[in-house]
C-alpha cells in the first residue's frame, strides 16, 4: 500500500489500465482454466490479488468495465471450490455456454423491450 501512496500519476493511470484489462479477462472462462491448469489460482499471492481487486466492483471504478460479467466470476473466485473446480476443462466449457446463453437471451428480451417502448412512444405521438 506504501508503494501506491508513491506512485505518479502516469504510474497509477498504467496501473489503472493493467488492473482494468486483467479483471476483464477474468469473464473468459478459458482464461479461467489456464491460470487453474497451471496452479496459479492455488497461489496464495495471487488469491490476496484477487481480493484486492474487488475494488472494482465500486460503482466509481465498475463504470469502466466492458464486460461486467467479470466482477461475478472475480466474486466466484474468492472461494476455494470454485478455483478447484475450473482445472477441469468442462466446468470452464459449462461456463462459456452458459454466458452464451445469458447473452442471447438478454439481446432478444432488450429487443423486445426496446420496441415495445418504440410502439407505446409512436402510438403516444398519434394521440
Amino acid at each position: 500500500l506504501q508503494a501506491v501512496a508513491m506512485e505518479t500519476d502516469e504510474q497509477a493511470r498504467n496501473r489503472f489500465q493493467l488492473e482494468l484489462e486483467f479483471v476483464q479477462c477474468l469473464a473468459n472462462p478459458n482464461y479461467l482454466n489456464f491460470l487453474a491448469q497451471r496452479g496459479i489460482l492455488r497461489d496464495r499471492s495471487f488469491i490476496n490479488y484477487l481480493k484486492y481487486l474487488l475494488y472494482w466492483k465500486e460503482p466509481e471504478y465498475a463504470k469502466f468495465l466492458k464486460y461486467p460479467h467479470c466482477l461475478h466470476m472475480l466474486e466466484l473466485l474468492q472461494y476455494e471450490h470454485f478455483r478447484k473446480e475450473l482445472v477441469n476443462a468442462q466446468c470452464a466449457k459449462f461456463i462459456d455456454e452458459q454466458q452464451l446463453l445469458h447473452w442471447q437471451h438478454y439481446s432478444r428480451k432488450r429487443m423486445r423491450l426496446q420496441q415495445a417502448l418504440a410502439e407505446q412512444t409512436q402510438a403516444h405521438n398519434k394521440m
